[in-house]
């Protein structure tokens, strides 16, 4: 959504599965990533090769992602976080963010996240159910999550939940609810991924085993829709919504079943914004053959219009409405709307219109 917050520029480091104790059966960091191994000797040139591209004005941040940071080699994770800490202290980067899993957030990790910039822990929660982590051989628990939320919040550092729809087990409900927790827990925000069946993973094999069924794209879109509003209701920033696109994820020898559109995140805004166009229309009443106008923040109305203008004409479709305008409006925010309606009346020469909130 627009709004007046300094654009973000992550540095990415790519700690490649390092400090991860097992392989869950979704996983493969090196397509995910785009980065097939890790050499810390090269991470400076990596920093700095982002950085001559980055604008002044830009808020920029190292972020050690790929991985469990917390979990790898003590010494090597704190001649990382030096390294970055060194770029802060120069004011080149105003901060040190990371990916982790929950249960590798304990009181010594804590101590040494304390004598750095830490701008935010990412946890891989991924979800908040034991049965839903236990068939994807996460290897933590439900309440591994709450403790480090509770620890990372303790101790004053902002932290961000990482999760997914549709793993083995999973249900909207589920993941609604984890959504929920992790923003009671005090989440900042997240990043929502859907769950693809990568080559050469166990998923893959209980996919062909009948073991677990992959979701659509249009399933995913709307499970993330459902995963979204509960974080947006919980006052946490999407970070991202979908995974990054690298040329390997969508390769025949990566890619075996699932949700694959490359803009699926666009999907599920558009579905979110469907939801709360709907919800106007049914407090609006009889609107056959009447014009309707949604007012929506600026730079979402293509969003607003759903994928290949979907939403447009499910609404049309659905109410008879004769036509659908959609209109940016400066002082509409986040995914809030507002609805014009226009009668046409054979005994009227003029529009009339009315506002619904």
């Amino acid at each position: 959504m627009k709004n007046n917050r300094k654009r973000h520029i992550n540095i990415p480091v790519f700690v490649v599965h390092m400090g991860c104790p097992n392989q869950c059966v979704f996983c493969d960091q090196r397509l995910i990533s785009g980065v097939s191994c890790f050499r810390e000797d090269s991470v400076r040139s990596q920093i700095e090769t982002v950085l001559a591209t980055v604008p002044a004005e830009a808020e920029t941040e190292i972020a050690f992602f790929g991985g469990s940071f917390t979990g790898i080699d003590r010494a090597q994770m704190i001649r990382l976080l030096d390294l970055a800490q060194s770029y802060v202290n120069s004011g080149a980067v105003s901060g040190i963010r990371m990916s982790t899993r929950p249960d590798y957030i304990t009181p010594e990790i804590l101590t040494v996240l304390s004598h750095y910039t830490v701008s935010m822990v990412e946890l891989g929660i991924q979800s908040l159910s034991d049965r839903v982590l236990s068939r994807c051989r996460r290897g933590h628990t439900a309440a591994d999550s709450e403790n480090a939320c509770r620890m990372l919040r303790d101790a004053g550092i902002a932290f961000g939940a990482q999760m997914m729809v549709g793993l083995p087990g999973s249900d909207v409900e589920t993941e609604r609810e984890c959504a929920r927790l992790c923003c009671a827990w005090g989440a900042r925000a997240y990043r929502v991924y859907p769950t693809m069946v990568l080559r050469h993973t166990e998923l893959e094999e209980m996919t062909v085993r009948g073991e677990y069924i992959p979701l659509s794209d249009e399933e995913a879109a709307v499970r993330m829709a459902a995963v979204m509003e509960e974080f947006e209701r919980g006052g946490a920033l999407c970070l991202r919504a979908g995974l990054c696109e690298t040329q390997d994820l969508h390769s025949p020898d990566s890619y075996s079943a699932g949700p694959s559109h490359p803009a699926i995140g666009e999907w599920a805004r558009g579905e979110i914004f469907y939801r709360r166009m709907t919800d106007l229309l049914e407090k609006a009443g009889d609107l056959c053959r009447k014009s309707v106008t949604f007012f929506v923040p600026v730079g979402c109305a293509s969003a607003a219009a759903g994928m290949n203008r979907r939403n447009t004409w499910r609404i049309r479709e659905k109410y008879g409405i004769k036509l659908v305008k959609i209109i940016e409006n400066p002082q509409q925010m986040g995914y809030n709307i507002k609805m014009g309606i226009s009668e046409n009346c054979p005994s009227e020469k003029k529009r009339r219109n009315r506002h619904c909130d």
